[in-house]
């Protein structure tokens, strides 16, 4: 494929996607990282059960958290080993998705505050529905690029690539309707995104 610059015909540059991998482990390995230095030991240490008791939000926005960026790293190396190279726009595109997964630390806090406050939770869910849909937006988009843009094996326009495509355009719904949930039901809505987990850790066919 090639582009036109004047009256000159420059081939496209073609680059390894294998620094851009590397590069999006090291953000995937931070921000798993940072989930933790959002749970803070208790203060009152004369009632350190109670207290350790008290700070089931933490850690059951940390452990949610962690398994969906596992879930992303899982299923990013599976597009990544799909694409043979890169351009400009996957390095923009990959860079939004890794600040999107940056933010989720954030977005778990946020989470683990409503539920130990028990107010604001359905404004806090939408909001961590939100960077999760986010995410899986900017999935579709890349993934759509790299296809069309002629970036992927021959062999991937196939029924890998289609399974690959209808899974990650399902992210997009299935994320959609936990967030609705959030907005009436927020206990609901983090039950929907939680089911999410196990769900995409499944192989996708011609992985």
């Amino acid at each position: 494929m090639t582009r036109w610059f004047g009256s000159q015909q420059l081939p496209r540059v073609e680059r390894d996607p294998a620094r851009v991998v590397f590069f999006s482990d090291a953000v995937f390995a931070i921000a798993v990282t940072l989930l933790v230095l959002g749970i803070e030991p208790p203060a009152d240490f004369g009632h350190l059960m109670e207290g350790l008791g008290r700070l089931w939000p933490s850690y059951l926005a940390y452990a949610i958290s962690f398994l969906l960026i596992g879930q992303v790293w899982v299923n990013h190396h599976v597009m990544f080993e799909h694409i043979r190279s890169i351009d400009r726009r996957i390095l923009f595109l990959n860079t939004l998705l890794l600040m999107v997964i940056a933010f989720l630390p954030f977005s778990a806090a946020l989470l683990a505050g409503a539920l130990d406050a028990r107010e604001g939770l359905g404004v806090a869910v939408v909001f961590y529905g939100t960077t999760l849909w986010a995410a899986a937006l900017l999935f579709n988009v890349l993934w759509a690029h790299a296809r069309r843009g002629g970036l992927v094996d021959t062999g991937t326009l196939t029924d890998s690539g289609r399974a690959i495509t209808i899974r990650f355009a399902i992210a997009l719904v299935w994320i959609g309707v936990g967030i609705v949930l959030g907005v009436f039901v927020p206990v609901a809505g983090v039950a929907v995104i939680a089911a999410f987990i196990p769900a995409y850790y499944l192989p996708i066919r011609g992985e």
